[in-house]
């Protein structure tokens, strides 16, 4: 437990404050030594306030060892002399630093041993004179020593725990915000990745085309142009619409549905009027999918039909099936332009849907020279007990 000090205490009685209250518990316990007896002070009074001194010095250090040392000189002076009052009330105070400060939680064993030693050495040197009515006081302050170390012992267990739970939580909750951020940038980048990808293939593709035409059919340079600029003012509005996501937490400007399978077809026609060749095969009737799934299945289908675009054609097969929706998208490498590998980040968030879709996706080279993007997910309502995995690789 850390303490913290109040204000108005100055940091150096802070620092020593442990020290300051033995010394003067120490005090207290020397005067009481010498003034709770009504006979006169000798030097064996002295003798037994010097060792509650002494016992009250190293009680916290060594609290077991002193308070066996303090009980066994308190039997001898029974035995031997008078034992000074104040004797009593300082086995009482090492009880209770003894069970505070000890190592093992044992309050009620160290009282019991005290009192018996007592009553043992009592009952030797003084037989029935011994026991009396102060013998209750005796006992009250030996086990009230023990009752009180063994509660304030708990009771700064209990506020480490609490703090220490506290603790624990502070860092949870830091853990989780982090956590949060990083997946709230990954969906960002993978929204930007997937919105802005598309339409710059397509820019490049006719960009490229354009400098054909220009050099061969300048007349017909012009469509090709038109392509170029729709392309980029379609992505120009898809990033002011993910930006505008990110400036209003909210979203509640935004009135644009979120894309989902249902916008196919308008991606599909995207395509061809750019002149780019896909042939759609479709396997079950369309039906409403969840959200994240729906969302998942449109983005896979973009990403790898983006993809495909470098290479001229694609086949896009898109089948409904009792629980699960399922797209595969295949396209030829053009010879002899070699495959290329990319950036990856395009197949890395196809990954992240599906896995986000509790999906499975797989991509890799065909032996006849495709490609191909293969994913299923699943289309109930209540995916969470399935299984994501992502395989990657050369089919058989």
């Amino acid at each position: 437990m850390q303490d913290v000090a109040a204000p108005w205490i100055p940091p150096w009685l802070h620092q020593h404050r442990a020290r300051l209250g033995d010394a003067l518990l120490a005090a207290v316990l020397f005067a009481l030594v010498l003034c709770m007896d009504q006979r006169p002070v000798t030097a064996w009074t002295f003798g037994q306030a010097g060792f509650a001194v002494v016992a009250t010095s190293l009680r916290r250090r060594y609290p077991e060892r002193v308070l066996a040392a303090a009980t066994a000189f308190t039997a001898l002076a029974i035995l031997f002399g008078p034992p000074a009052a104040g004797l009593f009330v300082t086995l009482g105070v090492l009880t209770f630093s003894a069970t505070l400060y000890s190592g093992r939680r044992r309050p009620w064993f160290y009282a019991a041993l005290v009192w018996v030693t007592l009553i043992v050495a009592g009952s030797i040197a003084y037989f029935s004179q011994w026991w009396g009515p102060d013998q209750f006081g005796l006992f009250a302050f030996i086990f009230g020593g023990a009752g009180a170390g063994d509660s304030t012992r708990m009771r700064r267990a209990y506020i480490d725990e609490v703090t220490e739970r506290a603790r624990q939580a502070e860092q949870s909750r830091e853990q989780e915000a982090h956590r949060r951020v990083m997946d709230e940038r990954l969906r960002i980048a993978r929204e930007l990745h997937d919105v802005v990808a598309h339409h710059i293939a397509v820019i490049s593709v006719h960009a490229g085309a354009a400098g054909h035409v220009l050099r061969n059919q300048p007349d017909k340079v012009w469509p090709v142009l038109a392509h170029i600029r729709t392309a980029a003012d379609t992505v120009l509005e898809e990033i002011k619409s993910v930006i505008s996501v990110l400036r209003d937490p909210d979203e509640m400007d935004s009135t644009e549905p979120t894309p989902g399978m249902d916008r196919l077809p308008d991606l599909l026609d995207g395509l061809r009027t750019m002149g780019f060749p896909v042939r759609h095969q479709q396997r079950g009737a369309a039906r409403p999918l969840p959200a994240v799934v729906d969302l998942a299945a449109y983005r896979i289908a973009q990403e790898a039909l983006t993809n495909a675009h470098r290479y001229g054609d694609a086949v896009l097969d898109v089948e409904y099936t009792a629980d699960a929706v399922v797209i595969t998208v295949t396209n030829r490498i053009a010879w002899p332009r070699p495959y290329r590998a990319g950036s990856g980040f395009g197949l890395l968030g196809m990954r992240e849907r599906a896995a986000a879709a509790h999906g499975t996706i797989t991509t890799g080279l065909l032996p006849g020279g495709a490609f191909r993007v293969h994913a299923r997910l699943p289309a109930d309502e209540h995916p969470a007990g399935r299984l994501s995995t992502v395989d990657e690789g050369v089919y058989p």
